[in-house]
C-alpha cells in the first residue's frame, strides 16, 4: 500500500466528511453508522475504507469523524492506516 496515497485519500474523505452541517454529522452518530467505500487512487491501486462517527468526549458535543484504509492485503488490513477528524458543536 502506497501510504501517502493512502494518507492523502483519507484527508480529501474527512475534510469532505467535516465540512458537512453538524446537524447531519449527529444524526450518524445516533444511528451508529458505517460507512464502507471502495475507491481508486491515482495510480489504480483499489482501497476499501471505513469511515465511523461518534461522540469525541461527551453525547451531544464534539464528533469524531474516524476513517480507516487499506488495500484488501492481509497485513494492511489486521492493521489499516487511521486518521480522524473533529467537529465542534456550533454555538447556538
Amino acid at each position: 500500500m502506497d501510504k501517502s496515497e493512502a494518507k492523502q485519500l483519507l484527508a480529501t474523505l474527512l475534510a469532505s466528511e467535516s465540512a458537512k452541517p453538524y446537524s447531519d454529522l449527529r444524526e450518524l452518530v445516533v444511528a451508529s453508522h458505517i460507512e464502507g467505500l471502495e475507491v481508486q487512487g491515482p495510480s489504480g491501486v483499489g482501497y476499501q475504507i471505513e469511515v465511523q462517527y461518534f461522540w469525541d468526549d461527551k453525547p451531544e458535543n464534539t464528533i469524531r469523524i474516524m476513517a480507516s484504509i487499506d488495500n484488501g492485503r492481509l497485513l494492511q488490513f489486521i492493521a489499516p492506516l487511521s486518521q480522524s477528524e473533529l467537529v465542534e458543536r456550533p454555538n447556538p
